[in-house]
């Protein structure tokens, strides 16, 4: 009865023929993206994993039509007020230029012809469509839709020291009762669009936190972006206070106690379709209370494991891990080094409907659909032991436990992983080699840490050269090269394609992004009799070099070596 209703036509047909999706994976697609109100192409970014230019590849060859580089237009010259902005976040299109009666329209989709008629409708002119990537498409009508609208960042874009002296600012009773007239005058506070502002700002640049920060005589906004920290803003040290409040009354927390550290939360809502959420912690200083929000992005563990920077060997070593029923993959490396993402990576890849998986985080970072998340709670006694207790009475299939920090937990989870759960975890040691010996300090026998873990990954974040303005780095001596290890990564030196950072408008000191380094080392027969013997963290880094597990210089040294970071940084995230 049903099948009509189902039969595949334009796009979605096309991407199934070319087996770039499967028959039954669209089928769900077109059903997901009608129920939550997006757009197919949307919906397959988004969900199904499918590049943006993938799909504009498919569109083109079955539409004839040539793909426009959005890159290539100036946002300034688009046509304003020509459509309603609620039809242009209906139907993800952007007016690009208008000759007479005709308007241009970047679509994602050329067979969504309703929205071409609908803004036909509307604005009474012809509508052409022109096809573009998804993921530009989507970043441009934001960019467009701000400007449209006046947005908070134009609106204070050229707020500098002087001004924010000048400003009147009223006292906000955020806590007492409020009506529709109140909310409004608070929402024009410009304290509010400073902070909002802040936020947006993080968020365009990719920063990963934001630090408000209160001294004597000054004080100053910085973000951490590419893993290192930028001063972006100074407002009046007087305005200290009413930041500090309007961030606590945002995250939820007591803007009345200011003597002990506390933690929120701030969801902000960008677009109809993307939300990105700030973890909030307050922290009493001698000048005041310093806050600091690091920006959770749930796009960020949906962006593939390709897209995390493995070695092809690393990848299948962490592939097949993940495949097997039982045991225990921990993921080791300091605070901001990507483990969440690594971990949420793989639980993705495992999240399907025949498994249930639970996990226990302290917080919870990133909100998954289909996984049973758990905050961990030390005030009512729901810690890391107790939720896996509890887990373990719930009929799962996969565990993650957010950290392993005490002996107690550690001997639950291994218990865990020896009665046919796969149990994911993380510790704060330095490599892989010392993570094992960290368990069997903590107590953990060496029979049960060497049966169970079956895989380390100990990683770092290297900041990635900006592919528009780096140069050749050939001013390096091959004695200079021996020294720092090229000569143990198993490649040639006519392979070495090293490169210094410049810096150009497109990029932060002549980097962008990130890229994982990563240590991946499988438990193998050789390193379970080292850990069974009681050996100790050299002895079992000596035996997983001979097995062919390259360890984080050596990793490094490779992104170096194949033009994705520099040895400058290279050597900033890894010491020999």
């Amino acid at each position: 009865m049903n099948a009509p209703a189902t039969v595949l036509s334009g796009l979605a047909r096309r991407l199934v023929s070319d087996g770039i999706l499967q028959e039954e994976l669209a089928r769900e697609a077109l059903a997901s993206a009608s129920r939550n109100k997006i757009t197919f192409v949307f919906e397959l970014i988004q969900h199904q994993g499918i590049s943006a230019k993938t799909i504009a590849s498919a569109a083109s060859d079955e539409f004839g039509s040539p793909i426009f580089d959005l890159n290539a237009i100036q946002q300034d010259s688009l046509p304003q007020d020509l459509v309603d902005s609620k039809l242009i976040q209906k139907h993800q299109v952007l007016p690009l230029f208008r000759r007479g009666n005709r308007l241009y329209l970047a679509v994602a989709d050329p067979t969504n012809l309703h929205a071409l008629d609908e803004i036909k409708f509307h604005t009474g002119l012809n509508t052409d469509a022109i096809l573009v990537e998804g993921d530009k498409l989507h970043s441009s009508i934001d960019v467009f839709l701000e400007k449209q609208e006046g947005s908070i960042g134009d609106a204070l874009g050229g707020l500098d020291d002087e001004t924010l002296d000048a400003l009147d600012i009223e006292a906000v009773d955020e806590d007492g009762p409020t009506d529709e007239g109140t909310d409004q005058e608070a929402d024009e506070a410009p304290i509010v669009k400073f902070v909002n502002k802040v936020l947006l700002d993080a968020i365009k640049t990719g920063a990963s936190d934001i630090h408000f920060e209160p001294y004597e005589k000054t004080y100053r906004v910085r973000f951490r972006t590419d893993g290192i920290l930028y001063e972006v803003a100074k407002p009046p040290t007087a305005l200290a206070t009413r930041l500090a409040a309007r961030l606590k009354v945002m995250s939820q927390m007591d803007i009345s106690e200011r003597r002990v550290p506390q933690d929120g939360r701030i969801k902000l809502k960008i677009t109809k379709t993307r939300a990105i959420d700030f973890r909030v912690n307050s922290l009493p200083t001698l000048f005041g209370e310093k806050i600091v929000l690091r920006i959770l992005d749930p796009s960020s563990a949906k962006l593939g494991i390709d897209a995390l920077g493995y070695e092809d060997n690393q990848k299948q070593l962490y592939m097949d891990a993940l495949a097997q029923p039982q045991g225990m993959i921990l993921v080791t490396g300091p605070t901001g080094s990507g483990k969440t993402v690594s971990l949420y990576t793989g639980l993705n890849i495992l999240n399907t409907s025949e498994r249930n998986i639970s996990t226990a985080e302290d917080p919870v970072e990133i909100n998954l659909e289909g996984i049973n998340q758990v905050n961990v709670n030390h005030k009512v006694g729901l810690t890391f032991a107790e939720a896996l207790r509890s887990f373990l009475r719930q009929d799962p299939d996969i565990v993650m436990v957010g950290e392993i920090r005490d002996l107690e937990t550690a001997e639950i989870a291994i218990k865990a992983a020896q009665t046919g759960h796969l149990v994911l975890s993380t510790l704060h040691t330095n490599s892989a080699p010392e993570t094992l010996t960290r368990l069997l300090n903590m107590g953990v026998p060496a029979f049960n840490v060497a049966t169970t873990v079956s895989l380390i990954i100990a990683q770092r974040l290297a900041r990635r050269l900006c592919t528009q303005c780096k140069k050749p780095a050939d001013d390096i001596p091959d004695d200079i090269l021996s020294a720092e290890g090229f000569d143990n990564i198993g490649m040639d030196r006519e392979e070495l394609q090293l490169f210094h950072p410049v810096g150009c408008d497109g990029c932060t000191n002549g980097y962008k992004g990130r890229v994982g380094v990563y240590e991946v080392v499988r438990i193998t027969s050789s390193i379970s009799r080292i850990i069974m013997e009681g050996g100790n963290a050299i002895e079992i880094a000596d035996a997983a070099r001979e097995e062919g597990f390259n360890n984080l210089r050596i990793s490094a040294l490779r992104k170096a070596a194949q033009g994705l970071t520099s040895l400058e940084e290279a050597n900033r995230v890894t010491k020999d």
